[in-house]
């Protein structure tokens, strides 16, 4: 029994000794299919933006009608999100994870059997319900497996699947659009919504039948890695503030964050939804031309994304560089409106706009389990409570969008509506957060 536990303690040694080597062990196994999945998760939120030209002719939509049932979608998310989440928490997230992605694959491709604008509400309501609780469940998630000196880069390489679906979408959205309209007497909007939906039910088994609940679970990781790595999270958890929502809610800065990220949201569904619009503005028409430029802002916040995530690690500093983040989304969204006309210099605005709004989600999603460490349910609870604030962004921007084109004409002076947007939350970032979250967690 003394030599077994002497072998084993050896073994953790040599493991402590190569940390890098297992975390780059448990990311290889984890983030390619979790990064499929976000990737279709974050299509599901962009599709509407490209369907919407043949959507709106169709089902003689206006832009406040376009922009309603957009902003449906984070409506049912909203309703259903903690609720999942608790859910996931309780039967794990392997189970939970499969089932939403079944589920909301399901709901999409029943897009194809829209013909009116009702059905259109309705069934994007249902959308947003099923695919509730899927990103903040993956970020809980990652916290299980991940030390939180190494969540900046790993948040901001699952965030990079976001990038990934505007950068990939983009362009293939406008060539099924441009080419698949009328094949098996479908338009282009339905094979967009079927090829979205479909290959997220194959996902979902996957997920099921690949992924482990916790480290402990994990056969293809030796026991001294699992003790290791159990140990390495236990230890940076320290602060046990119970295992219920409530309690998570009560935590100083917790509202701040939703706020923040409520701000954020507004800033990234103005550009999700409204970005080929704005291009189509400036003065292309060709839907492929279009996706391809739709696609540059999403190839920049990558770059960003991949850049921003290392810093933050490696100086342990995560509020300073969101700050610096939303600043440059607002500098961008200000030169969008300013250079609404002119495709060159706007598509540079967008290109400025996607490497600071895309790249301060990850960058935020560093925060929160800093100021949930140890909470348990609540911190499941917690986390997804942070999103489902932030996710009333998604409702309030496309129908304000929608509504200032349908009155000015124009989408200009709602980019500079947004463009402030992105200021205050730099302010409340700098100066409205409490001392927990200003503290550097380099090394810890």
């Amino acid at each position: 029994m003394s030599v077994s536990v002497t072998s084993q303690g050896d073994g953790v040694a040599t493991v402590a000794n190569d940390e890098k080597a297992l975390i780059a062990k448990v990311a290889w196994r984890l983030m390619p299919l979790i990064m499929v999945c976000y990737l279709f998760a974050f299509f599901d939120r962009i599709n509407i933006s490209f369907a919407k030209f043949q959507l709106q002719a169709d089902l003689s939509l206006s832009d406040t009608a376009y922009g309603l049932g957009a902003g449906l979608f984070v409506v049912g998310y909203v309703l259903f999100e903690v609720p999942s989440n608790m859910m996931l928490y309780k039967v794990g997230a392997r189970r939970w994870i499969a089932r939403i992605m079944m589920s909301w694959g399901i709901a999409t491709a029943l897009m194809v059997f829209v013909t009116a604008e009702w059905q259109f509400y309705v069934l994007r309501f249902i959308i947003g319900a099923m695919e509730a609780g899927f990103a903040p469940g993956v970020l809980y998630y990652l916290t299980l497996w991940f030390p939180q000196n190494y969540r900046g880069r790993i948040t901001s390489t699952l965030f990079l699947a976001s990038a990934f679906a505007g950068l990939i979408g983009a362009p293939v959205s406008g060539l099924v659009l441009g080419h698949m309209d009328g094949v098996l007497q479908m338009r282009g909007w339905h094979w967009l919504f079927l090829l979205g939906g479909i290959p997220c039910i194959g996902l979902g088994l996957v997920v099921l039948f690949t992924l482990k609940d916790r480290v402990t679970d994990a056969k293809w990781l030796t026991d001294a890695e699992k003790s290791y790595l159990a140990s390495r999270i236990a230890s940076q958890e320290p602060h046990k503030h119970g295992g219920s929502l409530m309690t998570a809610l009560k935590l100083p800065g917790f509202l701040m964050l939703g706020l923040i990220y409520f701000l954020i949201q507004v800033a990234s569904y103005g550009l999700n939804f409204w970005a080929p619009q704005l291009i189509r503005s400036a003065g292309t028409e060709s839907p492929t031309v279009i996706g391809l430029l739709t696609a540059i802002p999403y190839i920049c916040g990558a770059v960003s994304m991949v850049v921003i995530g290392r810093w933050s690690d490696a100086t342990g500093e995560r509020r300073k560089f969101v700050c610096g983040l939303v600043l440059a989304g607002a500098i961008g969204f200000f030169s969008a409106g300013i250079f609404a006309s002119h495709t060159l210099l706007l598509t540079i605005s967008l290109a400025l706009l996607g490497s600071g709004i895309i790249a301060s989600i990850p960058a935020f999603w560093a925060l929160p389990p800093k100021l949930l460490a140890g909470a348990g349910a609540g911190a499941a609870g917690g986390i997804a409570l942070i999103n489902t604030l932030g996710q009333f962004g998604g409702i309030v921007s496309p129908v304000m969008v929608g509504y200032i084109k349908d009155m000015s004409g124009s989408t200009t002076p709602a980019l500079y509506v947004i463009g402030a947007t992105c200021i205050l939350a730099g302010a409340l970032l700098m100066w409205g957060l409490p001392q927990s979250l200003r503290t550097l967690d380099k090394n810890q």
